[in-house]
């Protein structure tokens, strides 16, 4: 039988979508502060923005123009659409290509850019250089997380797609394909002959009250106090 494997250790519930959704929420955020503080400092620098950029040659304004609105439609994708796919793409393409954009500038002697770090050297009251330091590892941050977030996504996406139960001879938790449900098969660990089934809830009577208990099927052979009258009982196979 393929696709039948022990299970190991889970993150919990929707851990990596949570995961992917923070990702795009501080991102979203990171982008808004950035494009608005680049389109005020356009407005308040004139004279400076409209200096020729060093690596591009064309006009600091319109560059900056450019980017600031590229990062704020790009936060609105963060923020609110669902299509993950491209809004990661498009997060991996901005990053990257201001990345070597900004390592342009140092190759050619510029050790930080008025233009780039502008709206945080205005809106946070730092150095230039500490500036550029931090805009490099937002940048990173974009670019990193840009790459794993669709690979926890597809995680998430696989996991969904497979079921968990537990042997009942062993106990051991066992991961198969949802296709298989129904097939027979041998347990990976104590190789005992079982039955792949969804893990619908079960149900048994405490040996103590008498009263009956509902559990998952991958629960098998774990031991917990009865809800009922809270003696330790150990979850067995319904006969």
């Amino acid at each position: 039988m393929n696709n039948v494997a022990i299970a190991p250790p889970a993150a919990p519930p929707g851990y990596s979508t949570r995961m992917t959704a923070w990702f795009l929420q501080l991102a979203g955020g990171l982008l808004t502060f950035n494009g608005t503080a680049t389109l005020i400092t356009i407005l308040q620098k004139p004279q400076m923005t409209a200096l020729p950029d060093p690596v591009l040659g064309i006009s600091v304004r319109w560059l900056m123009l450019g980017v600031g609105l590229a990062e704020l439609l790009l936060a609105l994708l963060c923020l609110f659409t669902r299509k993950r796919g491209i809004t990661f793409a498009l997060l991996a393409w901005l990053a990257l290509n201001l990345i070597v954009y900004w390592f342009g500038l140092w190759s050619m002697g510029w050790p930080y850019h008025y233009g780039y770090v502008g709206p945080l050297v205005n809106s946070l009251d730092i150095s230039p250089f500490r500036a550029g330091v931090v805009m490099l590892a937002v940048l990173g941050f974009l670019l990193l997380g840009s790459g794993i977030a669709p690979w926890l996504e597809r995680r998430s996406k696989q996991a969904a797609e497979t079921l968990k139960m537990s042997c009942p001879s062993c106990g051991v938790h066992i991961r198969f394909a949802n296709q298989n449900v129904g097939q027979k098969t041998s347990c990976p660990q104590c190789k005992a002959a079982i039955t792949l089934r969804k893990p619908d809830l079960l149900k048994m009577t405490c040996f103590f009250c008498q009263e009956h208990i509902e559990f998952p099927s991958h629960a098998i052979g774990e031991k917990m106090p009865c809800p009922h009258c809270k003696m330790d009982i150990t979850l067995k196979e319904p006969v």
